[in-house]
């Protein structure tokens, strides 16, 4: 048996998303946003309401043509609030370098 060159982690960026040294919620976050989520999360509240300002410019053009495109900027902005909010109470839940 060969134990100091027993080296079975696994290799790359890959293999390290498949198994993280992470815990909880923070899993189904990507790698370079799990270390500091807050900053993240003003990004995606951020997106979402650049979203909701062009689904407002969109819909004040009010033909039947753009009401589709508006209708799907505003359903961006809901996912990026969800996503920022959510990624706020992750941030809120768990002590620093957890």
């Amino acid at each position: 048996m060969d134990a100091p060159h027993d080296n079975t982690g696994r290799k790359g960026l890959r293999g390290w998303w498949l198994t993280p040294p992470r815990s909880g919620m923070r899993r189904f976050l990507a790698p370079w946003e799990y270390r500091n989520p807050r900053p993240w999360a003003v990004l995606h509240i951020a997106g979402g309401t650049v979203a909701l300002v062009l689904g407002g410019i969109v819909l004040s053009l009010v033909t039947n043509a753009w009401l589709i495109l508006g209708a799907f900027w505003m359903v961006v902005a809901l996912a990026n609030y969800a996503v920022g909010y959510w990624m706020l109470s992750i941030a809120d839940s768990v002590t620093p370098w957890t």
